[in-house]
């Protein structure tokens, strides 16, 4: 069997950051920008912002951009938010005035591909010997991700790559 973990740091906004939005028509722009992305279970989301604050809410507070019960409230300019479950996350500005310009957003974690699980149905269903990794279970290089600046991290647990390895020595000079 085959374990891999991966994971993606977003950084929130780009190169601005998580900052007021400059006009109304940007009013929307962390929503575009998280919609531009997908997120998985395990990937983090980096703030970087000033004389700010990022604040995690509930759908309720997301819409009446104000929080009476934040799960999180950060407000040391760099905010590391590791996405630890499938759904829906609801961030906002702590500052007064700031949410209601457009300084909010709503994220979309996506399950994360289990190594154990039968393979993709566009995988073949015959088993196989390769001890690489399939590609499908590392994320995938995208312009958007680029002009997002996601930072790509991956950690790779290959206890059955020795297995497998073993197995061809065996197979291979008749060992058994």
């Amino acid at each position: 069997m085959f374990s891999c973990v991966s994971s993606t740091e977003f950084e929130v906004g780009g190169e601005d950051g998580w900052i007021v939005p400059k006009s109304k028509t940007l009013g929307d722009a962390f929503n575009q920008w998280a919609s531009d992305n997908r997120f998985k279970v395990g990937d983090t989301l980096r703030f970087k912002y000033t004389k700010d604050s990022v604040l995690v809410v509930s759908e309720e507070e997301y819409k009446k951009c104000k929080a009476t019960k934040p799960q999180l409230y950060s407000n040391n300019e760099d905010t590391v938010f590791k996405l630890d479950r499938p759904g829906l996350f609801y961030f906002i500005s702590g500052v007064s005035g700031h949410c209601e310009k457009g300084q909010k957003m709503i994220v979309k974690v996506m399950e994360t591909e289990s190594s154990t699980e039968s393979p993709p149905p566009s995988s073949s269903s015959s088993s196989s010997s390769s001890s690489s990794p399939p590609s499908s279970s590392l994320p995938a290089s995208t312009p958007k991700a680029k002009k997002s600046n996601a930072y790509k991290t991956a950690v790779q647990f290959s206890s059955s790559g020795f297995v497998v390895f073993a197995v061809l020595v065996v197979s291979v000079f008749g060992l058994v």
